[in-house]
This record gives structure tokens, C-alpha cells and sequence, in this order.
């Protein structure tokens, strides 16, 4: 990963244990990107959901876009970065698969509009048998 593309990462708020994008894959400031994240297996939710058949739950599947996206907006050269940037929506959220301890996943998200301090982003994340949840989320953040 590159220096820009891990400066971008480091924009994250959120500590290692609850962090759903491993690595940056493609960054379009402000626009769209691309990241990774590796189901370690470790993850202190794989022991409850569930025992015996582990599977990363698709709300946090939903956070992975809103993580990705947050990254993306905040990036933007532009425009000034949003404080304390938060995920407030959820629209047409689908989960579609689940995702095993070992697999890589692939999140991708775009945004679609802004107005002041919201940001509608649409986003995916895709698993190794295809995709496994989509949503368009908005984030909001104070104007500085």
C-alpha cells in the first residue's frame, strides 16, 4: 500500500479491535476507493454468530462501507474535513452472503451527494463467491 493510500487509512477514529478496512487498495479523493479487510477469525464476534459455523454479521459488513466511505469524504483536497464524523443512515441495505474467517473482502464506496454536513455514499462489499451486502449510508460530521 502506499504512503497516500495508508496516510488515508490512518483517517479512521476507530481502534484496531473495531476497524473493518485493512488496507487501501484505490483512493479518488473525496469521490471513491476501494479497501480490503481479512476475516482474522480472532474476532471477539465470531464466537457468539455462531458457535461452530463463525460468519462476520452483516451489520458489521454495513459498518465496513461506512468505514470505507468515511475515509473516502475526508480525503477530499477540497473540502474541509468533517468533525466528528458519524454514520447516521441506512438506506436499502441488502445482505446478500456471509463472510468466514480467512476470506478477503473487497469494499467499495462512492460518493453520491453532499449537503452541508451530510454525505450519501453508495457502497458494496464483495466476499470470494461474489457479493455480500450493499447499502448506501450517509454520514454526518460538525463543519469546522
Amino acid at each position: 500500500m502506499s504512503m497516500e493510500l495508508s496516510k488515508a487509512l490512518e483517517s479512521l477514529p476507530h481502534g484496531k479491535s473495531f476497524r473493518f478496512v485493512d488496507e487501501m487498495l484505490s483512493l479518488d479523493p473525496g469521490q471513491e476507493g476501494r479497501g480490503t479487510y481479512r476475516v482474522k477469525g480472532d474476532e471477539a464476534f465470531l464466537e457468539g454468530h455462531f458457535p461452530g459455523n463463525p460468519m462476520m454479521p452483516g451489520v458489521v459488513l454495513i459498518e465496513a462501507i461506512a468505514q470505507l466511505a468515511g475515509v473516502v469524504l475526508q480525503s477530499d483536497p477540497e473540502i474541509e474535513k468533517l468533525d466528528d464524523l458519524r454514520l447516521t443512515a441506512i438506506r436499502g441495505a441488502k445482505i446478500l452472503g456471509a463472510a468466514r474467517p480467512g476470506e478477503i473482502l473487497e469494499i467499495r464506496a462512492k460518493v453520491e451527494g453532499r449537503l452541508g454536513n451530510l454525505v450519501q455514499v453508495e457502497g458494496d462489499v464483495l466476499g470470494p463467491r461474489g457479493l455480500l451486502a450493499s447499502a448506501k449510508v450517509t454520514l454526518s460530521g460538525t463543519l469546522p
